[in-house]
């Protein structure tokens, strides 16, 4: 068994008491209530899932296992040559809650160059795409092709105990995330590079064993290394991540349901966020000349901007109240080594200027930057610039955390989802029983 496994076994029998304590002492304990606004707004804010992967606190943000982000740069281990840590120490914290040894990293490494091999049906069926495809599309049915890979499946068939569903599901999952580098660089390379892709490289780890593939010299694997612990997760209710959990909750193995975490992270309000940012950046560029404006043209700009209705790309978020902590690491490492790219420079102007011209305006809750502005800038710095791509870079990352969750949802038995609905005549009938008794 491997040192994850282990450990893994480990800490779900020490969980399973807990849930079951919960569930059997505490089930009838009201921690919410619902407003008609939250129904009709997409249930946003309602407290009604449960994760332990990550927290998005308002004033620390994303929180991966109790750490906050800079504890996890600090403390997860590093290559030698590397600024930032291995993608499978993230891999043994999210799904163990502890940070790993060296050894124990080295343990999921020597796991995944066992299941990297990706099954040819897989490359024949991204050569079946047409060449204008979206790379999400591809992405989302090259996972989904996998399903005849599922162990889940079989050992289900079987009549494998609901007690022991987590094990073949952390099968499928190793088996998945050792294979998406080489799935999306292939996709890639199929795409924008006529098909010329570095074959694998077992010797290095996953983020520089992409990086190889992709045929970018350093750093890029350190991008690849911060950009997928990014964007491993953000708590179990945002779209892509619900997406996924919901499909598993009906006991789909995991290729079924991180397809479908791709399919809801290709969507426009979610995972293409950040590319949208590049394309706001590279018109301003081109509307001031390509120069670099003045503070007094900037802010006349974001000021014109918001008067004729639109939002500045990139800035606020929902839940969070400060600069989000994955942009900030993205600005230091952009301020490290790309602070004369010219389209940085525009970014570190609006980090400067936008938000206290938000806070002025007086209709952004968070004036501040999010991820998203600032993670397109890295990947065209070195190279990679079809924006359609990024979001296959986002769901890479995703991935990691939504398998995580999973494998712990089938460990703790949580159930099939299944929220009751409302009629509009049935809100308008609460609306105003509740309205009139006030």
């Amino acid at each position: 068994m491997s040192l994850l496994k282990e450990k893994l076994t480990e800490k779900i029998e020490i969980w399973r008491p807990r849930i079951k304590t919960l569930a059997t002492q505490y089930g009838e304990t009201v921690i919410d209530q619902v407003t008609i606004g939250q129904v009709i707004g997409g249930m946003r804010g309602i407290r009604s899932l449960i994760t332990d992967i990550s927290y998005l606190d308002p004033n620390e943000g994303i929180r991966y296992r109790g750490y906050t982000l800079e504890e996890v740069f600090q403390k997860l281990p590093k290559p030698a040559d590397a600024e930032m840590p291995y993608v499978e120490g993230l891999v043994f914290l999210l799904l163990t809650g502890d940070i790993p040894t060296e050894d124990e990293v080295n343990d999921v490494m020597d796991e995944f160059r066992k299941r990297r091999i990706l099954p040819r049906y897989v490359y024949e069926v991204i050569d079946a795409f047409p060449e204008n495809s979206h790379p999400m599309a591809i992405f989302s049915t090259a996972i989904l092709t996998m399903s005849r890979e599922s162990f889940f499946n079989v050992k289900y068939q079987a009549g494998i105990p609901k007690t022991d569903y987590w094990e073949p599901t952390f099968e499928d999952a190793l088996n998945l995330l050792a294979k998406l580098p080489s799935i999306a660089a292939y996709i890639y390379a199929k795409l924008y590079r006529n098909g010329k892709m570095a074959p694998c490289n077992p010797e290095l780890d996953m983020a520089g064993n992409f990086a190889h593939m992709m045929g970018i010299n350093k750093p890029y694997d350190d991008v690849s290394r911060l950009h997928f612990i990014l964007h491993a997760d953000h708590e179990s209710g945002n779209v892509s991540a619900h997406a996924g959990h919901l499909v598993a909750s009906s006991l789909s193995d995991i290729y079924l349901s991180i397809s479908a975490m791709i399919n809801a992270l290709a969507g426009p309000l979610h995972g293409l966020a950040n590319q949208e940012v590049l394309k706001w950046l590279h018109a301003l560029r081109e509307k001031m000349g390509c120069g670099i404006p003045t503070d007094d043209e900037m802010r006349q700009f974001v000021w014109d901007t918001l008067n004729s209705g639109l939002v500045i790309p990139g800035f606020g978020h929902a839940v969070l109240r400060k600069t989000d902590p994955r942009y900030m690491l993205q600005r230091e490492f952009s301020l490290k080594h790309l602070p004369d790219n010219p389209i940085f420079k525009y970014v570190d102007k609006l980090y400067h200027l936008v938000p206290p011209i938000l806070e002025e305006h007086g209709k952004a809750k968070n004036p501040w930057p999010n991820v998203d502005a600032q993670s397109g800038v890295i990947q065209w710095h070195y190279g990679v610039k079809e924006y359609e791509f990024y979001t296959v870079l986002f769901g890479i990352g995703r991935a990691i955390g939504v398998t995580a969750n999973i494998i712990w949802d089938r460990a703790l038995g949580y159930p099939l989802e299944r929220p009751k609905s409302l009629t509009t005549q049935m809100l308008e009938d609460l609306a105003h029983k509740y309205s009139s008794a006030l």
